[in-house]
């Protein structure tokens, strides 16, 4: 059994790096989904590409909520 990093092998918390990885994610799949609406589209698949639509809104939420927590703790 392992114990759990705490900032001693990076420096940074686990929580810390946790939202850290969440924005990052949140933003890079944000990305992604547009190169697979692009993909829908050109196919005429507008109930996909809506659905995609839909998953890039959440995940730039995610990428919001992400990015307004990080700069209320980096300023803090």
């Amino acid at each position: 059994m392992s114990t759990p990093e705490a900032g001693q092998v990076t420096g940074t918390k686990d929580k810390n790096y946790n939202l850290i990885w969440f924005t990052e994610s949140c933003l890079s799949n944000a990305l992604r989904l547009e190169t697979y609406i692009e993909d829908a589209q050109r196919d005429g698949d507008d109930e996909l590409a809506d659905m995609f639509r839909k998953a890039q809104a959440e995940s730039r939420k995610g990428g919001e909520q992400g990015k307004q927590l990080l700069s209320q703790r980096l300023s803090g």
